[in-house]
């Protein structure tokens, strides 16, 4: 006979792992499907990444995170959350993509590009790295221009645009720039993101004012071609010189997914999915949602240290419905 599964999760992130970890603790039977490697989204974090957080705040399940410094690095976390599943032995499905969901009686079935599962309960943990916003330009297309920035030596002694000024563009700027690149940020506001890190944030402003990175304020990219860049800027139109476009414009969920399982979205422009704030539950019954993904649009309000406790609130009320 088919097997029923008691739940699945999809997103192998933190906070997919987290709820992996409290399901196996009251003896649930569960996989995880991720559509990419384990914690997909931090693996695609900038190399040289530092967290905000301390180490203790991104601990799930009660495992210690020991860390060379108060902040973890990139590195230290996919280690940290590898060795996670590993002692635990977590039921990982990787690169496993979710295609559909379908309402089947009292349980779901559950469609990936591998195969068919069926399940009693759904959580949905797939945070919101994975779409990025676009330019919308003519030439964003082109082989040089990234929205995902990895490692700066790459661009060592190039001329690189980075577009946007909160973390990730200032990460960018800074890092290429080391490695000798001549580097043009191109801001749409007036003012370097009031989220950038306390320790980054006099860098970057000392750079743009001494004249080491330049800087287009009030500016956007009209136009990308193979060896130069159109930029709106408030004095008029200019064209640079460029050989790589870093596009650091930020990403968000893919709420359409949400919507094809029957998840209800907000109409105002957050599109906050509704559920439950006490059980994490949907207005579908037995899909809970877990983890950055609750706050629709709003994708700074959560984070892995005040979503762990998604986890806990979802399996309780699993556990009740059970009984």
């Amino acid at each position: 006979m088919e097997e029923i599964l008691d739940l699945i999760i999809i997103g192998g992130g933190p906070i997919g792992l987290a709820c992996a970890l409290e399901a196996k603790s009251k003896g649930l039977t569960y996989i995880i499907l991720e559509k990419g490697c384990l914690v997909n989204s931090l693996y695609n974090y900038p190399v040289n990444m530092t967290f905000f957080s301390t180490s203790e705040r991104l601990e799930i399940g009660g495992v210690p995170f020991v860390s060379n410094n108060a902040k973890p690095t990139r590195s230290e976390s996919l280690e940290y959350y590898r060795r996670v599943a590993v002692s635990n032995s977590l039921k990982l499905h990787l690169f496993e993509a979710v295609i559909n969901i379908t309402r089947k009686e009292s349980s779901f079935e559950v469609v990936t590009v591998k195969q068919r599962y069926t399940t009693s309960h759904i959580i949905i943990a797939t945070g919101f790295y994975d779409i990025p916003y676009l330019l919308n330009v003519p030439g964003e297309n082109l082989p040089k221009v990234t929205h995902y920035y990895k490692d700066p030596h790459f661009y060592a002694f190039e001329k690189v645009i980075v577009t946007g000024a909160n973390n990730s563009g200032v990460d960018a700027a800074l890092e290429t720039w080391r490695k000798g690149a001549e580097v043009t940020m191109v801001i749409r506001d007036n003012e370097i993101g009031s989220r950038v890190k306390y320790w980054v944030k006099p860098d970057i402003i000392n750079r743009i004012r001494e004249g080491s990175i330049k800087a287009y304020f009030n500016s956007t990219v009209a136009a990308i071609r193979e060896k130069e860049v159109d930029i709106n800027t408030p004095d008029g139109m200019v064209t640079i010189a460029n050989d790589w476009v870093i596009a650091m414009t930020g990403y968000q969920p893919d709420l359409n997914f949400l919507q094809k399982t029957g998840i209800e979205l907000s109409a105002d422009e957050i599109r906050k999915p509704a559920y439950n704030d006490n059980t994490h539950e949907t207005n579908v019954q037995g899909i809970y949602l877990a983890g950055v993904i609750c706050g629709g649009m709003n994708t700074h309000s959560l984070f892995i240290e005040n979503s762990r406790e998604h986890a806990i609130k979802i399996i309780e009320h699993i556990i009740i419905r059970r009984l």
